[in-house]
This record gives structure tokens, C-alpha cells and sequence, in this order.
């Protein structure tokens, strides 16, 4: 339960970015949902891979390189769907940003409700 209601409110987080930001472009909460299940598949996948390729770099820019891997995924789930968009690199290292800290607060408040109700 708690998966499919992480889910629904990061698809709505999708929704908000693109709401915020001109550069991100979200169709539907249809597309935003596909949206959101293809960004947890490609952080599941191939973020951990791209991670340990990119070590060296990353511990030369002392984590900062990171922010670049997050927004790569961001910007390869948009190529791969219809209905989400986003216009160039910047756009998706912000709108990555975005979404990051709204999946933080969106994490924070689910270990909240789940945790009261134990």
C-alpha cells in the first residue's frame, strides 16, 4: 500500500515540477504516472551502474557530479516517453532538483503516516 501511494503522490510531485519550471512539460496524470514509474525503474537500474562508472569524477568534484547522474535519468525518461518533456539539459538538472526534494518531503511525511500507524 504504502508503494502505490509513493507512487500516486510522485507522479503528482512530476505534475508540480512541471508546474514550477517552464522547461519541464508533463501531459496528463496519466503521463505523469508512467513518468514516475520509469524514473524509479532507471534510478533502480541503471543509477547505481552510472554511479560506479562515474566514481573518479565524482569523488574528484567531492559528490558534485551526482546532481549531473540525476539529471541524465530525468532527461533519458523524457526521451523514452510520450506525454513528458523536457527542454534541454538545464531543464532537467532543475527540474531533477525539483523532484529530488519533492521525494524527500514526499519519503519524510510516508515514514510519518506509517510510522503511527505501527
Amino acid at each position: 500500500m504504502k508503494m502505490l501511494i509513493r507512487w500516486v503522490l510522485l507522479a503528482a510531485a512530476l505534475l508540480l515540477v512541471a508546474h514550477l519550471y517552464p522547461g519541464v512539460v508533463v501531459a496528463s496524470f496519466t503521463s505523469a504516472m508512467i513518468a514516475a514509474l520509469v524514473l524509479g525503474l532507471f534510478n533502480a537500474v541503471l543509477r547505481p551502474l552510472l554511479v560506479i562508472l562515474t566514481l573518479p569524477v565524482t569523488l574528484l568534484t567531492l559528490g558534485l557530479f551526482l546532481f549531473v547522474i540525476n539529471a541524465l535519468m530525468f532527461y533519458f525518461a523524457a526521451n523514452v516517453l510520450d506525454g513528458f518533456s523536457v527542454r534541454g539539459f538545464v531543464a532537467a538538472l532543475i527540474g531533477s532538483l525539483i523532484y529530488s526534494l519533492c521525494g524527500l518531503v514526499i519519503d519524510a511525511a510516508l515514514e510519518a503516516l506509517f510510522a503511527r500507524r505501527r
